[in-house]
């Protein structure tokens, strides 16, 4: 098995991707909205992609956050709200935030869970900042640690009660970059005592599953490269200060803060110590070049891997429409 997540080019599996995917076995596959038609086409997906990997357990990843980032949109699938939405009830009843935000992670496993995905990169625990990208905005959860990591755990424990796998994002935070890292690269200059703020909601969820890496240069812990392909910031941060054990998988490697060859930075974020690469766009010629250059995973990632996918399709018997109702009931009270 190879440490990488692939995206796919359309709604069905070509003959070239059967083949690399067959040769490679790379770690699991992310689904974007060109591979989101109907439910009948995502579940024959994805279990065409369990079937070619010969595992139950797949990671199938999707990111369905809610608001505007979402990859299966209406009318074939209800609209859910931006985390934003569930800062500001929090703000009005603490209590009811949180039962609203488990409600809206459950109503999304379900949906997940009836069409093949076993993994949503979602919540977000980017601390909002006053001059943060529009990148970040509405999808954070808050500016106070506390809240973004009540909200967060939440979220998980909602996706976990229908047997999907949450990641947490973007760690070590994104919430200070000014510039989307999409586009070019954040660099961020507050000292290390301020960037224990945005830490806290990690180290609080450090038990999550699974976390994604934040593309950010943070100047106070290596000024020379972003935490995705800086050894110090995985190993002195992400895994010792936060204590997240769990796996960590970088951001999208196609994302323009990331600078040479997509084999290049993938063969340096598994060196800086991340567990695996994404890599969405699903070009042959750079997923080839991918799967070439990495060795296969290491038995450390494979066990945080097994760990990560052992509560997979413990779905309880829940209706996603109960769940909205739920939700939007909750909500109201903003």
């Amino acid at each position: 098995m190879k440490p990488v997540i692939f995206g796919l080019s359309g709604p069905t599996l070509t003959p070239d991707e059967i083949a690399l995917f067959r040769a490679a076995d790379p770690l699991g596959y992310i689904l974007m909205g060109r591979n989101c038609v109907d439910r009948d086409q995502m579940r024959a997906l994805t279990d065409a992609l369990r079937d070619l990997s010969g595992r139950a357990d797949l990671p199938i990843l999707i990111d369905q956050e809610g608001g505007r980032v979402a990859r299966m949109k209406p009318p074939v699938w209800p609209a859910f709200p931006a985390p934003s939405a569930f800062a500001a009830l929090y703000d009005r009843a603490p209590s009811s935030a949180i039962a609203a935000a488990k409600a809206n992670g459950q109503a999304l496993g379900v949906m997940l869970a009836e069409v093949g995905v076993t993994v949503d990169a979602t919540p977000l625990l980017d601390v909002a900042q006053a001059d943060m990208t529009g990148a970040i905005g509405d999808r954070s959860f808050g500016a106070d640690p506390m809240q973004v990591a009540a909200l967060g755990r939440a979220t998980l424990d909602g996706l976990a009660a229908a047997g999907i796998v949450g990641i947490v994002k973007h760690m070590p935070g994104h919430g200070r970059a000014t510039v989307d890292s999409h586009l070019e690269l954040p660099c961020v200059s507050a000292p290390a005592d301020a960037l224990e703020q945005d830490i806290a909601p990690f180290a609080t969820l450090a038990s999550a599953p699974m976390a994604m890496t934040a593309h950010v240069v943070f100047e106070a812990w290596d000024a020379e490269h972003p935490a995705t392909l800086s050894p110090t910031v995985i190993r002195d941060v992400i895994r010792g200060r936060i204590g997240f054990d769990g796996l960590l998988m970088t951001d999208d490697i196609d994302m323009k803060a990331l600078s040479g060859a997509p084999a290049d930075k993938a063969a340096a974020a598994i060196a800086a110590g991340c567990d695996v690469v994404l890599d969405c766009w699903a070009r042959l010629d750079e997923m080839t070049a991918i799967a070439d250059r990495l060795e296969e995973i290491a038995p450390v990632s494979r066990a945080r891997l097994d760990r990560a996918m052992a509560g997979i399709g413990s779905a309880g018997a829940m209706e996603i429409a109960d769940l909205i109702a739920t939700r939007d009931r909750l909500l109201a009270i903003a």
